[in-house]
């Protein structure tokens, strides 16, 4: 019988308040990121990181000092408190419409469409659009969410838990490999890139570079809309790629193998004309995308060193630079093998990912068998 996990995820919701109704969440935002500064500053002056602790030090004096609700102070010691969880050497600020933290007691929800909110006037039922996939997922809400001000509008960020399958035992390995000429190529032959994913990314980068000459104020407004119009083109595309190589490689039963990121700029020393494509795409963003979506469908993810992947032969294991005929050339110098370089790389990626397999493997099964020996 498989059990059901679970894993947390973000929904997004815009809101449509009236012109008051967004003067009045504008305001509140403000006040709240002011007492989150002023927690701030009493936390890192008295090292005082435990929010139990510092609710007892600051917590009438700034639900005096900024007229706040109970909840919304518990709230905004929560929110200074937890940015202190990686770096405590130094104070730390947000920025005046950074997100405004709410839960059940101070947000809930009036049918499928409005939202009611604690503001510094008091509540305020607030409409709300959302999409199919959000209403699809509307039930696994839990009570807690952040309002957000972006791009002149208002969206919840919704907390819900997303149920993810018990990771499967692999029948295979699915290499992908991420590179300049097609964004992501997989060991058995598939390829997610496109010419128009090339034509909208040289339309954005030769836009910007006319707008940056010109340096006017609407040149900078426009620059700004088509920077956002540039991230959501990204992020679509980045989705809609994670999403058909997880589908893949549950339909097959593989894990996925991806490449270690780290420095993966410096690593790819692209020529002149390629340098715009290699910086203008975010490889972060898709592996990221590729890591919970697996997680979710319960398909292992593995990730290994991309040394020399490009150069190596998937038939032969000849290794040299000299391979590599071209970006998208391989052609073995050792065997004659031929083959298109990213899916040629994606094959030695998923190589690497069965002999990591294995030896891992190999590893738990001597602890165990050592350890048994010695009980």
């Amino acid at each position: 019988m498989m059990h059901a996990f679970t894993m947390k995820t973000i929904l997004q919701v815009k809101l449509q308040p009236s012109s008051e109704q967004k003067t009045t969440l504008l305001a509140t935002i403000e006040r709240f990121n002011a007492a989150c500064n002023y927690i701030s500053a009493i936390a890192f002056e008295q090292k005082c990181f435990s929010k139990f602790t510092l609710h007892k030090i600051a917590y009438y004096d700034v639900k005096e000092k900024f007229n706040l609700s109970a909840q919304v102070v518990v709230r905004a010691i929560g929110k200074a408190i937890d940015s202190y969880k990686l770096n405590k050497k130094v104070q730390h600020y947000f920025c005046k419409h950074g997100a405004m933290v709410y839960d059940q007691r101070i947000m809930s929800f009036k049918g499928v469409n409005k939202v009611s909110l604690w503001t510094l006037e008091g509540r305020q039922l607030i409409p709300m659009v959302y999409g199919e996939y959000q209403k699809a997922r509307w039930h696994q809400r839990k009570g807690q969410a952040d309002l957000v001000y972006k791009d002149n509008k208002l969206y919840l960020l919704i907390s819900v838990e997303t149920e993810k399958q018990q990771p499967i035992e692999p029948d295979g390995f699915l290499g992908v490999d991420l590179g300049i000429s097609e964004i992501a190529s997989t060991s058995d032959g598939d390829s997610f890139s496109g010419k128009q994913i090339d034509i909208c990314r040289e339309r954005f980068q030769t836009l910007r570079t006319n707008l940056q000459k010109c340096g006017s104020k609407s040149a900078k407004r426009h620059l700004k809309k088509i920077r956002n119009k540039e991230a959501n083109f990204r992020r679509h595309t980045n989705h809609c790629i994670a999403k058909k190589i997880v589908k893949k490689a549950k339909r097959s039963r593989c894990a996925i193998v991806l490449e270690d990121l780290k420095g993966i700029r410096k690593r790819m020393k692209a020529r002149k004309s390629n340098k715009s494509r290699m910086h203008g795409w975010s490889f972060y963003q898709l592996r990221s995308f590729i890591e919970y979506k697996a997680e979710l469908a319960g398909i292992p993810v593995h990730t290994i060193n991309p040394a020399y992947t490009s150069q190596r032969c998937s038939k032969c294991g000849y290794t040299h630079k000299s391979n590599r005929k071209k970006q998208a050339e391989f052609v073995c110098q050792s065997c004659g093998f031929a083959d298109n370089a990213d899916h040629n790389a994606s094959k030695n990626i998923a190589l690497l990912g069965v002999i990591n397999h294995r030896i891992v493997g190999a590893e738990i099964t001597k602890e165990l068998t050592f350890n048994c020996a010695i009980a």
